[in-house]
């Protein structure tokens, strides 16, 4: 795919980019361990601006969440734009270039309406799961919740433990595939103008592709994320930030043809 800027000529892939390589290219178990070091060493470059960055994205999520319910949805759909955003961050640092506070909303002026749709496919999928295990818990455990009355709760709880543990199963089985579509989708709309629709399949496919790499690199994040939450849930403003660099770093190591920085991009 050919490398075209889009600051100057809409449409094509972000100036810079590295060229991309479909199908998604198959990684052996180890790499799920170096995702997390070269997300690393993405941090290392700019770990001030990371943490700026994800103190801005919380500040942000507490305004919009102030409408109930609605807010939550919103703020929801928005994250993968946001998460257009941090992949033209990590872009920058990839290619020698910095981390300006400019690339966490770059995605609103970029790939907005792309990255949006992203966002509400993964909503919509999420809110049929949702439907899914509500149908195994039954309608009267939400009508519980809905009430607010702690002992008619536990009351509804207890009495559908069964399907209720059968509805989180199925559940997390739906999950799977859902967070698979979603994970890779945000960079490839964003660094390379990929549809959102198209990007979610080379997405779901890639993860399952490389579900042996996957699972190390969920299990050592898994780990990660409870030292993370030893010092009073602090450790999180590096967890949160290396999350989202590894994840880049998964997408260049499968999607892209030649890892490593060579020249730094423009800011935004």
């Amino acid at each position: 795919m050919s490398t075209m800027d889009t600051d100057a000529v809409a449409g094509g892939a972000l100036e810079g980019a590295p060229a991309l390589a479909l199908p998604g290219r198959v990684n052996a178990a180890g790499m799920g361990w170096t995702w997390i070091a070269e997300g690393w060493r993405l941090f290392v470059q700019a770990p001030l601006m990371w943490v700026i960055s994800i103190v801005i994205l919380f500040v942000i999520a507490v305004v919009i969440g102030i409408v109930p319910f609605i807010g939550t949805l919103v703020f929801q759909i928005l994250q993968a734009v946001f998460a257009g955003g941090f992949m033209y961050a990590c872009l920058s640092l990839d290619r020698g270039g910095e981390f300006e506070l400019e690339h966490l909303f770059a995605g609103f002026s970029k790939r907005f309406g792309p990255l949006l749709i992203v966002g509400l496919l993964f909503m919509l999928g999420w809110l049929a799961i949702l439907l899914v295990f509500m149908a195994f818990a039954g309608m009267s455990l939400l009508s519980a919740f809905l009430a607010g009355n702690a002992e008619i709760t536990a009351t509804a709880i207890m009495a559908s433990s069964g399907a209720i543990i059968l509805g989180v199963l199925v559940t997390l089985a739906l999950m799977v595939p859902l967070m698979a579509a979603y994970w890779f989708a945000p960079a490839l709309v964003m660094i390379h103008n990929m549809g959102p629709v198209a990007a979610m399949k080379e997405s779901f496919f890639a993860c399952f592709r490389n579900f042996v790499p996957f699972l190390v690199y969920g299990l050592v994040m898994a780990v990660f994320g409870i030292l993370a939450a030893i010092p009073v849930g602090l450790g999180f403003l590096v967890w949160v930030p290396v999350a989202i660099t590894s994840t880049y770093a998964g997408y260049r190591s499968i999607f892209t043809s030649a890892p490593g920085p060579t020249q730094p991009i423009a800011t935004p």
